[in-house]
């Protein structure tokens, strides 16, 4: 190799993967992954050969980091750090109460106090505080409200963390199990609304999708409208679901899918045919929107699936 070919030693390239992870907040394995996927690694050289993390490599690290909170997808925010002009010192993140904060996309002013609430508590794993935060939250504002306005926000805020550092999967994890803990609650509940009339709602998630959250908070909506569901949970396989359309007799069956690697709709044109004919309606991110069969209604958010499942009234 020639000398014009050989890595610059520079004399900031001090830093290893482990110190750079220490001074972000995030796993070594989250950097590693950056650098290999988007291409922002270190380009420096140690002396050795080893390679290093250069002052403008953290300047770039950052930047990604903060367009990631701010809700940009890690291949867009490397694209912008990589892209961008070097103009600011880098500035050591700290480890007080900021590193524990949750980006929060809020809509609604009255229930900010309770989104801000459930995140606090959320980052410090105090299940009892999630708990009363939640209950809180769906006793005043309704599961509709609640869900849009506190349990998103602050589920999408720790899903922004957990891009952005490769951590806080324990967090997500406890503050779910809370949610389904209250929103099944909701469903179970003495107080709950006088059901309609007709055959009751049928709620799954797709097969091997394991993301169940919505469909719950689906159940709780629908609670809430009168409306009986019954929850068959995560990871449904195909013939499940069909053998308990067969068993349940329902007016409706949803289903749910998350990631794209469980949205494959074809299989849904096979449940069974009923008389009248059985409403079937789906939602979430995963599914492949130009492959839905005929006769399949996609939703896009809670609002609408509860009314494409609460209206019950024969179609003409």
């Amino acid at each position: 190799m020639g000398e014009a070919e050989r890595p610059r030693v520079r004399a900031d390239a001090g830093l290893g993967v482990g110190a750079v992870a220490r001074r972000l907040g995030v796993a070594p394995s989250t950097l590693r992954t950056w650098d290999r996927r988007y291409g922002i690694g270190p380009s420096g050289r140690s002396p050795g050969g080893h390679r290093r993390y250069t002052a403008d490599d953290l300047a770039r690290l950052e930047d990604m980091q903060r367009s990631i909170l701010t809700g940009a997808s890690p291949a867009e925010a490397a694209r912008v750090a990589l892209g961008a002009p070097l103009v600011r010192p880098v500035v050591a993140r700290g480890h007080g109460a900021g590193g524990n904060r949750v980006p929060l996309s809020l809509t609604s002013e009255g229930a900010a106090d309770r989104a801000r609430g459930l995140a606090r508590a959320a980052m410090a794993l105090d299940a009892t505080a999630m708990t009363a935060t939640a209950r809180a939250a769906l006793a005043q504002d309704g599961v509709v409200a609640a869900w849009n306005g506190v349990f998103v926000p602050v589920l999408d805020g720790i899903g922004r963390k957990h891009a952005a550092s490769g951590s806080h999967v324990e967090v997500e994890h406890l503050l779910s199990a809370v949610l389904v803990q209250c929103l099944t609650e909701t469903t179970l509940s003495d107080g709950a609304r006088p059901r309609l009339a007709g055959r009751p709602v049928l709620l799954a998630c797709a097969p091997e999708e394991q993301h169940s959250l919505p469909v719950y908070a689906l159940a709780a909506a629908l609670e809430e409208a009168g409306i009986a569901a019954t929850v068959l949970g995560a990871r449904v396989p195909s013939a499940a679901l069909t053998a308990a359309i067969e068993r349940i007799g329902p007016r409706a069956v949803f289903v749910w899918s998350q990631t794209s690697d469980t949205g494959d709709p074809s299989w849904l044109a096979d449940l069974p045919r009923t008389r009248p004919p059985l409403r079937t309606v789906i939602g979430g991110p995963g599914w492949a929107r130009g492959r839905v069969p005929d006769g399949v209604r996609l939703v896009a958010s809670l609002p609408e699936a509860v009314g494409a499942l609460g209206d019950l009234n024969p179609r003409p």
